[in-house]
């Protein structure tokens, strides 16, 4: 086990819940590390419920392109927590990620705090002792009391689309979710807001007004849409004709726009258009409709077979998603062929519900190693519900196997659960995953 890994372990004790929404822990914990979240370089602060990860992977890309050294704190991890914290350019190292673990668990001592808390607090520490121009900083969940709002001004919030996903925590109405995600908004610090459902973007303008932040809401202030195979951006300033992104789907447009909005927003002159471009073709963001190459998976599967991955995992993702491979289809068409696992904490049946008449077979698997997986019995009754042809397979090995029968070879996608994609990705890069439950990755 490395050494990072035990430590990661001891801290999950720390507190008996994996998710407790509040800032005075993480208030009490900075104050005995003296305070780090006052030392950082700008902060491009980022919430919302899909597309936070596309957006912020666009705005480290861009900002890498014009030659500044960026922060980076997202989550949850897909194979190694080191993922989240990526200082200056590079992914966090081992002996420097376990020391600066063992120092807030040091300064912490027993009390309680979560398990995000305590690591966004290292994060934090990082960032703070080597010099970057700008860190992008992802909320973990919600906003108003997440961890990360801790930043008193930051340079820019962006708020990507709300939808429904963890109501338990934010409220069972799109208005109560999106009053926690506008948590994040500061008086006379701008905002991005990204394309939103009515319910959310009024809700959001109304937080924006009592507080005094000025928002910049998409399709009133700015646009971003596809045209002629071009990505076309425009606001106040003029208009930007660009190629579409590396990463796939009509959504990605969207996310996309959020990135580019953020970056005329900041009005950094050292950022050009041709930054821009570059920017939106170099990106990379793992398991975000993403096609997988070479390696262990796709060995098992036949010569002409497509794989994909993606992690999506809430209503508005799955329609996305569904959305995005009909496109293809349309371009090239073969068998889709789903390989589904989810967590008991979401809502299956609103998720597979886009793919009736799209995907020919659903086979179904229990998220390994996740004791909040749901059965592959009990998904596959799901997709049934749902008009699908469903099938349940023990490992993700037999359910490739079982996809490969499909004729002509088929085009497969494994979805559902941020946590599958993490454990797709670790078998077939052949890479051992951090030994940090799945529970407590958020």
């Amino acid at each position: 086990m490395a050494r990072s890994d035990a430590i990661l372990s001891r801290l999950l004790s720390l507190h008996p819940k994996i998710i407790d929404l509040s800032l005075e822990r993480m208030e009490r914990i900075l104050a005995r590390l003296g305070n780090p979240e006052s030392s950082l370089p700008p902060v491009i602060h980022v919430a919302g419920t899909n597309g936070k990860g596309s957006t912020v992977a666009y705005v480290r890309s861009i900002l890498e392109q014009a030659g500044f050294k960026v922060h980076c704190y997202t989550s949850p991890h897909l194979v190694k927590f080191h993922e989240r914290i990526y200082v200056a350019g590079e992914t966090i190292a081992e002996e420097k990620l376990s020391a600066l673990l063992e120092e807030c668990e040091a300064a912490n001592g027993d009390a309680p705090i979560t398990f995000f808390e305590i690591t966004t607090a290292a994060a934090f520490l990082a960032f703070a002792r080597t010099p970057a121009d700008y860190l992008i900083l992802e909320v973990g969940l919600g906003g108003r009391l997440d961890a990360t709002n801790v930043i008193a001004k930051p340079k820019l919030s962006v708020i990507t689309t709300i939808d429904y996903d963890h109501q338990q925590y934010l409220g069972n109405t799109l208005t109560a979710i999106a009053h926690e995600k506008a948590g994040i908004l500061k008086r006379g610090v701008p905002a991005i807001i990204g394309v939103q459902p009515d319910e959310a973007r009024a809700e959001i303008e109304r937080v924006a007004e009592r507080i005094g932040a000025p928002v910049f809401i998409a399709n009133q202030d700015w646009q971003s849409f596809e045209q002629h195979g071009r990505l076309v951006f425009q606001d106040e300033n003029g208009l930007l004709d660009l190629s579409l992104p590396q990463l796939k789907g009509r959504h990605q447009v969207d996310n996309a726009g959020n990135a580019i909005a953020a970056i005329r927003m900041i009005d950094d002159k050292r950022v050009s258009e041709l930054h821009i471009e570059q920017g939106l073709k170099s990106v990379a963001w793992p398991a975000r409709m993403q096609r997988l190459g070479a390696g262990a998976l796709t060995s098992l599967l036949p010569k002409d077979a497509e794989l994909w991955l993606d992690g999506g995992h809430n209503p508005s993702a799955g329609r996305v998603i569904a959305r995005a491979f009909s496109d293809i289809n349309d371009r090239h068409s073969r068998p889709l062929v789903l390989i589904w696992g989810m967590l008991n904490t979401k809502d299956a049946a609103s998720f597979i519900e886009p793919f009736e008449g799209l995907a020919q077979r659903v086979v179904t698997i229990a998220i390994p190693g996740e004791p909040n997986a749901v059965s592959a019995d009990q998904l596959a009754e799901i997709a049934r519900s749902q008009n699908l042809s469903a099938e349940t397979a023990s490992s993700l090995a037999k359910a490739l196997g079982q996809a490969s029968l499909t004729t002509p070879a088929p085009r497969i996608l494994i979805c559902g659960s941020l946590y599958l994609a993490g454990h797709v990705l670790s078998i077939h890069d052949n890479k051992t995953m951090s030994g940090v439950s799945g529970a407590a990755r958020r």
